[in-house]
């Protein structure tokens, strides 16, 4: 079976047209919100122009950048994951795009703003394969609703495989996960921690072992692995990595 030939263009869904010139002089503003941001973060930090089909600004974080700079990145913009991401997954990107945008379409221009999409695929770097995260959000959109800019943020993924397709919204207690294998959004209800839950997830975070936890909540050691577990269950995750990782995610904590 013959490799498909994908394309920059594949990238930009038809059904997000920039229609007009945007004010590019409003750009600066969003470059220096990102720059601040990016140096306080291990994170990588793009900036999506819609309209001229490229990056505004790639971050120099350098974990993600697959030995490039990040002006060699910006450069060749979304060449980038032609190159660097395997062609199965690039019909994932493709698709979960494509999905992303039918959604959002469908979001009143006032709410668009407050709407992430999060998913997973690998990277690579030479013979090293990296699975990392995308986080998206609209950043700037023109008045038909279109989104002329988009900001994502990259780290390293808590899963073992791509995918894991998310859409949240802030101040909802609900999300939306996509189906690769039936091509739709479903909708679930995003679980609520109780105060113990949030304790063991925050401590974890500092790195505090079960016995130190217990000791910090006053609650027995059997009480917090009982309370852990089940925390565990709530969220579908086997370990407190992932749990930290689902928490902070869906802003649990």
């Amino acid at each position: 079976m013959n490799t498909p030939e994908y394309k920059v263009e594949d990238f930009f869904y038809s059904g997000n047209l920039v229609r007009g010139e945007p004010d590019y002089r409003l750009v600066g503003n969003f470059v220096r919100a990102a720059e601040a941001f990016a140096n306080i973060t291990y994170q990588s930090v793009y900036i999506i122009d819609y309209f001229r089909k490229n990056f505004l600004y790639v971050s120099p974080n350098p974990l993600f950048l697959c030995g490039m700079t990040a002006e060699a990145v910006k450069d060749v913009g979304y060449q980038f994951y032609l190159d660097h991401v395997p062609d199965k997954e690039i019909e994932m990107l493709l698709e979960l795009n494509r999905a992303g945008f039918y959604f959002i379409n469908e979001i009143p221009l006032a709410e668009k703003l407050n709407y992430t999409i999060s998913y997973d695929f690998h990277i690579l770097n030479g013979h090293e394969k990296i699975l990392i995260n995308h986080k998206l959000t609209a950043l700037a959109c023109q008045s038909d609703g279109a989104v002329w800019l988009g900001m994502s943020v990259v780290s390293l993924s808590p899963h073992s495989d791509p995918g894991h397709i998310t859409m949240h919204c802030r101040g909802k207690s609900e999300h939306w996960e996509y189906d690769l294998t039936n091509h739709i959004w479903a909708k679930y209800s995003t679980p609520a921690l109780n105060e113990t839950e949030k304790k063991i997830i925050t401590l974890s975070v500092q790195g505090l072992t079960i016995n130190a936890i217990a000791e910090k909540i006053h609650l027995a050691v059997d009480s917090v692995k009982t309370a852990r577990r089940r925390l565990y269950e709530k969220l579908g995750v086997n370990n407190i990595t992932k749990a930290i990782a689902y928490a902070t995610s869906y802003k649990l904590v």
